[in-house]
């Protein structure tokens, strides 16, 4: 996931702060990805995106919008990426991964 330091700002929504980040998969077994949003101390903060879950092919890139309330966005620390692991598959992945991304103050 990229930037490793995402900037977060001022979006068109008033009251509203945008955060873009870019995630590329590399791996094979993978092909969904969730996010999530944390302070400090690792509480989740809420946030808003097209998709929780999102489809993203092997070897393709897609950016992601994180819409974050303003209120919030002095709390934000941490957005963070995470393989989506599905039992049933034929293939068995022996990983689920998240990346974190620090944001930038």
């Amino acid at each position: 996931m990229t930037p490793t330091y995402p900037n977060l700002n001022v979006s068109h929504i008033a009251k509203v702060h945008i955060a873009k980040v870019k995630i590329t998969n590399r791996r094979s077994d993978v092909q969904y990805y969730s996010f999530s949003v944390f302070d400090a101390n690792w509480k989740h903060i809420p946030f808003a995106s097209q998709d929780r879950i999102v489809e993203v092919k092997l070897n393709t890139s897609k950016i992601i919008e994180i819409y974050i309330r303003s209120e919030d966005a002095d709390r934000v620390v941490y957005i963070c990426s995470e393989s989506k692991l599905f039992k049933g598959t034929e293939k068995v992945a022996l990983v689920s991964s998240r990346i974190c991304s620090k944001v930038k103050k």
